[in-house]
């Protein structure tokens, strides 16, 4: 009997892969972890689920000795590569990701995440994306929650750029399906006017001694003054409308509109009226930031009083403000699917928005319409996968075409392999006009096609309701495509009900009875000229061909010169101009000297066209030594003549 194998012992197992890891994290090297894991006794799983414990424990300790992001960074390398060798779980670099950034402030997750950032191609491929995605999702909403947006809002985009690269666009997690507002992006303003400052001379605050801040504007540096006062009362509207960009709904209900109008037009008309920054002060600021200057951006408004008059004098704010306006406008006109079908816009309200938005407009909107067209369709994947049942088709490879064949050649013609083909495609060189020749219009007249019924229609010729033509259903759909194209009677409104479609194209057929001119003894169709024609091309073809030397070879003779030639085809080869690579293919297609043969033949055939003759190919014989077949190929040529 074989000795039964060891039994896995799990605090051995743990305590050497924890020995094992340290190892590793020192050394740099997984490779003592591979001798751990092949050595242990057990089953896969088990070694698997005490390394991924293992990496937990040696994380803990380096966070609660508050080692350096370096080590940390080692540990979750290692466990990549464990992932890679097969000897730990595929979630456990995701799990240890989770527990450092959950554990470290905010200043050392930044250098964490760059760590997360520069690996998204390791994220993403098969290995790890089904098993990490939701794992890291979940990491940089806690990450988020964690940041402030207005302090944070460098990292913040970081986080939401690295989301977009991980996740294909259309992953329903990252899309706004049902098109809600974020009503929690409330902007705080002073709302007591009390409390306001605005409107208050400052002269006296000057005179007292008090020096003028830095970024408040001085007497030399102030707007000319404009129509509308800026006062508290500006201020309040001004910051009043956040709350309609915030939640462009209200705009639809009839109060709020008009206050959302009247301030917009006092706000608009401030913007007309007041004066912006003069050039000299925009080039300043231009070089300063040149020049090493910190340009500092604030993701919230600053709705302080003090800065009204430097706001509205800012063309970056104004431009924010502007474009607030187009956003919202392109959400009330827009068709969204998840808007209420009552939320509709009046007559005047499609006017002035109409209005405004020419005066506003920016060009920086044009691909939002794609964008809401794609979310109304559910967002369809970019992404075209192919069928799981289809098979990879076979690459082969293919000669080149002569340039006979693609009408390059000196007879400019396009050879189509056969004579007549040849013949019927070269009739006119451009095929599209060809098709559009009036020899080529099939559509009968209204007196041919209708001849046959209108005799039938008159009460002398006696003719049985059954025997008509109209009650033919074939004959009843040509009829009233034939109308619908031809007869103005087609589309006129009548108020006569027909039952069925014999009964109207035989009411038709009186209309058309009066009108039309009446029928000539022998109307020409056309097709005494087809017959003549036919008879004519029957007789060329039945006459016996005189075959000669400068006639172009047959199919016949292309197979008894293969016969003849056999194995030395490939001394021919070079004198019927065959290129290096048409023989290598010839001899790759067939084993058969015979087939090679007549292979060559036809390239050949192909390639000279009406100059493939027996005489060129006796010429071309004899030029390559092969005169005693040549001179079999003739007598053969001058018998079969």
């Amino acid at each position: 009997m074989s000795p039964s194998p060891p039994l896995f012992s799990l605090p051995e197992a743990r305590t050497r892969f924890t020995n094992s890891t340290r190892d590793a994290l020192i050394n740099k090297n997984i490779k003592p972890l591979l001798s751990t894991f092949s050595q242990l006794a057990g089953s896969e799983n088990e070694k698997k689920c005490t390394l991924d414990q293992a990496f937990r424990v040696i994380l803990e300790e380096e966070i609660i000795t508050r080692a350096s992001c370096e080590n940390v960074l080692a540990i979750i390398s290692l466990a990549i590569g464990g992932v890679t060798e097969g000897i730990c779980t595929a979630s456990t670099p995701f799990v240890l990701l989770g527990d450092v950034l959950d554990c470290l402030p905010l200043d050392q997750c930044d250098t964490i995440f760059t760590f997360v950032e520069k690996n998204v191609a390791t994220w993403k491929s098969n290995t790890f994306y089904s098993a990490g995605k939701n794992y890291l999702l979940r990491m940089c909403n806690d990450l988020l929650r964690r940041l402030s947006k207005s302090q944070n809002t460098v990292f913040c985009g970081r986080i939401q750029l690295f989301l977009a690269r991980l996740f294909p666009l259309s992953e329903k997690s990252g899309l706004n399906l049902q098109s809600q507002f974020n009503l929690e992006n409330v902007t705080v303003f002073n709302t007591n006017e009390q409390e306001s400052t605005l409107g208050q001379k400052h002269i006296e605050d000057r005179d007292e001694g008090m020096e003028v801040e830095e970024g408040e504007m001085g007497d030399d540096e102030a707007p000319t003054s404009c129509s509308i006062p800026i006062d508290y009362n500006l201020y309040r509207k001004f910051w009043s409308l956040q709350d309609y960009f915030r939640n462009p709904v209200q705009c639809y209900e009839k109060i709020s509109w008009k206050t959302f109008l009247k301030y917009s037009e006092e706000v608009l008309a401030v913007f007309k009226s007041y004066k912006l920054d003069d050039t000299q002060a925009s080039r300043k600021k231009l070089e300063e930031l040149k020049t090493g200057g910190e340009h500092v951006y604030f993701a919230k408004f600053l709705t302080s009083e003090k800065l009204m008059d430097l706001q509205l004098s800012d063309s970056n704010f104004r431009r924010h403000i502007l474009l607030q306006y187009l956003i919202l406008f392109q959400y009330l006109k827009g068709q969204v699917k998840f808007k209420s079908s009552n939320y509709v816009l009046t007559d005047e309200q499609s006017l002035w928005i109409e209005d405004t938005t020419k005066s506003v407009y920016q060009h920086i909107l044009n691909t939002e319409e794609n964008w809401n067209s794609w979310k109304n369709e559910g967002c369809p994947s970019f992404v075209k996968e192919r069928p799981s049942d289809s098979k990879p088709t076979r690459v082969v490879r293919k000669r080149t075409a002569p340039e006979d064949f693609l009408g390059k050649g000196p007879n400019k013609k396009i050879l189509m392999g056969n004579e007549e083909l040849t013949r019927l495609w070269n009739l006119c060189p451009d095929n599209m006009e060809a098709c559009k020749s009036e020899s080529r219009e099939y559509m009968p007249t209204l007196e041919e096609f209708f001849e046959e019924a209108i005799e039938q229609a008159d009460p002398e010729n006696m003719v049985e309701n059954e025997y008509k033509a109209v009650n033919n259903s074939n004959y009843g759909w040509r009829a009233l495509r034939l109308l619908a194209r031809r007869s103005p009677h087609f589309f006129q409104p009548t108020n006569q009900q027909f039952k069925s479609l014999p009964e109207y194209l035989e009411n038709m057929v009186i209309k058309l009875a009066k009108e039309l001119p009446p029928p000539s003894e022998e109307i020409k169709t056309g097709e005494d000229e087809d017959e003549e024609d036919n008879d004519a091309l029957l007789k060329e073809n039945n006459e016996s061909p005189d075959v000669r030397l400068d006639k172009p070879v047959t199919g016949d003779q292309i197979d008894l010169y293969a016969n003849k030639l056999g194995e030395q085809w490939k001394i021919l080869a070079p004198y019927l101009e065959m290129k290096d690579s048409d023989i290598r293919q010839i001899e790759s297609d067939s084993e058969d000297v015979k087939m090679r043969a007549k292979q060559l033949l036809v390239a050949w055939q192909d390639q000279e066209g009406i100059h493939a003759t027996p005489e060129n190919l006796i010429n071309a014989l004899n030029k390559s030594g092969l005169s005693d077949l040549a001179e079999s190929l003739t007598n053969d040529t001058e018998t079969s003549s």
